[in-house]
């Protein structure tokens, strides 16, 4: 009996969507908005009814779809869900319509920011390329093929450059906006053209391991090749694979972003708009780290062990990195975009750490950030609407004058450094937990992090949000340098005003899911490690790893443990 396909239909209702929007007359801009948030909304059910049909103690992948897609290359249009997959589904589903409700009034600014020519289908081809973005990151996280992974990990990359280059935030100058833009798909694509490299190694390797349909030919299944992966099948060295695997995971570190291929980040985060440097740090980087534990760790599990040391190290590098550059920032959006960088590198380390505890964490860690970073992000995008800049320093006393502002700040600022009962502490103390008994200095200097970042998130709220109330200074540009976080300019006033308010009604409702979720997975997250746990366990077994026995730095074995004798002497009752 065929199943209805939910996966296909998944994606495709953005997908039907954005072409519909692009379809409609250029006056509809109110219409083009409604009929985004429908789609997003319809996805948003979708990923609920595949929530509730998921069962955990079920095959590993389910609602599989697989069709004959290039017979030549051995590739199938597959596709399929296991517990990773759907928690970073539902995070997807979540956050996209309430990043269109959050960017509803960004029409103003992209009409205002886009090139003549193209101003009346800005608004059009804004929230389109919003929800092409979220079909290609869907079909990502559910694909079973690895070419169509590949395709479609590649294809992202071009709605979010648009997204950048040509939609940016309020007052930023054209060309800094597209270098920004320019750094992120170059970085992007140097990472795509090494995997693109390794994905045809691979192809290779399955084509001389006979996994295809003949002798001739290779294949993409995921699930063949990490079989033959796990029982030594694919017939060659360990230098081959040692070198795919390179390729794979800088493919992933870029899109990730690990140090030291960050870079591209922080400029692009700063340069767009609010909701779409949301998606791309809360959304679509989540691709990388998700492909490091699905492809990665299951198609090479031998290079996985043996390169783990080295991607911790880097991973420990980040966490310390971005943590120590946010508390130095004077931008309080790239000062947030540098805290992701650091929470990244939380991510990597306890999925290289190679426990349950550690991959569990890292998996509720990318859903947990998408949903905190959202939350800060976006209040702190309101906030810079109204003052009119980004500089930390022309803030003060917000708490006073805008309260509901000032508080939403603060628990999303405090989700950010990880306050136990709030759902980031849950997933961080996971990876710390599942990290230590394989790299106890790892853990050790990780926790570093934990200071430093209630130095710059509480130093961030004392400045913005506490002291007397600044009022606004003359709206003075810098003759070359108009919007650069230390120039000490502030951005023209377009018209939006300067004055401090709270949040209006449409704000609320952005903000209010986004609290609520942190408070509830922080206080309650078995649902979510329940679909997550068998997933990341059957990671585990591919790879050959165990979670160790617990130790102490310093402990001796005791006599008689491993043979089963009294170590008092006394023998057995």
């Amino acid at each position: 009996m065929n199943q209805f396909p939910w996966l296909t239909v998944l994606w495709a209702v953005p997908v039907v969507g954005a072409v519909a929007i692009l379809a409609m007359p250029a006056r509809m801009r109110s219409l083009a908005k409604v009929v985004a948030l429908g789609a997003a909304l319809v996805v948003l059910a979708l990923a609920a009814v595949l929530a509730v049909r998921f069962d955990p103690a079920g095959e590993q992948f389910q609602f599989v779809e697989s069709h004959s897609w290039i017979p030549a290359f051995g590739a199938r249009y597959a596709v399929g869900l296991d517990g990773i997959a759907l928690v970073l589904v539902l995070l997807t589903a979540v956050l996209v319509p309430v990043l269109l409700i959050a960017g509803w009034h960004d029409d103003r600014i992209v009409l205002a920011e886009a090139a003549p020519g193209t101003r009346a289908r800005a608004a059009h081809t804004y929230v389109a390329l919003i929800l092409l973005v979220e079909a290609m990151v869907l079909l990502s996280f559910t694909a079973l093929d690895i070419l169509l992974f590949y395709v479609f990990f590649e294809a992202m990359l071009i709605p979010m450059y648009f997204l950048i280059g040509g939609f940016g935030g309020r007052g930023t100058e054209r060309a800094r906006r597209s270098r920004a833009a320019v750094k992120f798909l170059l970085y992007n694509l140097l990472g795509g053209l090494i995997m693109l490299a390794a994905v045809i190694g691979l192809y290779v390797v399955t084509a001389r391991a006979g996994l295809g349909a003949s002798e001739s030919v290779g294949t993409f299944d995921f699930r063949v090749v990490a079989e033959a992966a796990a029982s030594g099948e694919l017939g060659v060295g360990p230098g081959v694979l040692n070198a795919v695997f390179v390729g794979f995971m800088f493919a992933f570190a870029v899109k990730a972003p690990l140090w030291p291929l960050h870079s591209w980040l922080p400029d692009a985060a700063v340069q767009t708009t609010p909701a779409s440097a949301v998606l791309m740090m809360a959304v679509v980087d989540k691709v990388g780290t998700f492909g490091m534990l699905r492809y990665c760790l299951q198609l090479f599990p031998d290079a996985s062990v043996y390169f783990a040391p080295v991607v911790v190290g880097l991973s420990v590098i980040g966490i310390v990195y971005g943590a120590m550059l946010a508390i130095g920032q004077t931008d309080v959006m790239r000062l947030i975009a540098y805290t992701s960088i650091s929470h990244f590198g939380f991510i990597i380390l306890g999925i290289f750490a190679m426990t349950s505890q550690g991959q569990a964490g890292s998996t509720l860690y990318m859903v947990n950030h998408g949903i905190s970073t959202a939350a800060l992000f976006l209040v702190a995008g309101f906030l810079v609407s109204r003052r009119g800049t980004r500089l930390i320093a022309a803030y003060g006393g917000v708490q006073k004058i805008a309260p509901v502002l000032a508080g939403t700040f603060l628990v999303a600022g405090l989700a950010t450094l990880s306050l136990p009962g709030l759902a980031p502490f849950v997933s961080e103390f996971l990876v710390f937990v599942g990290t230590y008994p394989r790299y106890q200095v790892a853990a050790v200097i990780a926790t570093i992090a934990l200071v430093l970042s209630a130095l710059y998130v509480l130093w961030l709220y004392q400045r913005m949000m506490g002291g007397p109330v600044r009022h606004p200074e003359p709206q003075v540009a810098a003759p070359h340098d108009t919007d650069h976080p230390r120039s000490g300019s502030r951005m023209p006033d377009d018209g939006h005003g300067t004055a401090i308010t709270d949040l209006v009604p449409r704000e609320i409702l952005v903000m209010a899911p986004l609290i609520a979720l942190l408070i509830l997975l922080g206080v309650y997250p078995k649902p979510a490690l329940d679909v997550i746990t068998p997933a990341v366990d059957h990671t585990l077994v591919s790879v050959d790893q165990q979670d160790p026995g617990p130790t102490v730095p310093g402990d001796r074995p005791v006599a008689g443990a491993v043979s089963g004798e009294d170590p008092e002497g006394g023998g057995h009752e």
